[in-house]
């Protein structure tokens, strides 16, 4: 399921990281792995703040949807 659909507050595993190479890339430089852990924080307006190696990054909507977890 992609990132976006994930309960607020629950750990997730990332599966798999989809789209082109450049974006993988710049996800991967963010910390978004796969095998690592993320953790959805709150939500706005399908906006999301996700804890993912001990740091808080805001995601946008395109770039939520491109991670499963």
């Amino acid at each position: 399921m992609p990132l976006l659909l994930s309960v607020r507050g629950k750990r997730n595993v990332i599966r798999r990281i989809g789209g082109p190479e450049d974006v993988k890339k710049r996800l991967e430089t963010l910390g978004f792995t796969v095998g690592g852990e993320v953790t959805v924080m709150s939500e706005l307006a399908g906006d999301l703040i996700v804890k993912v190696k001990d740091s808080r990054i805001a995601l946008g909507r395109e770039l939520a949807n491109r991670i499963f977890v």
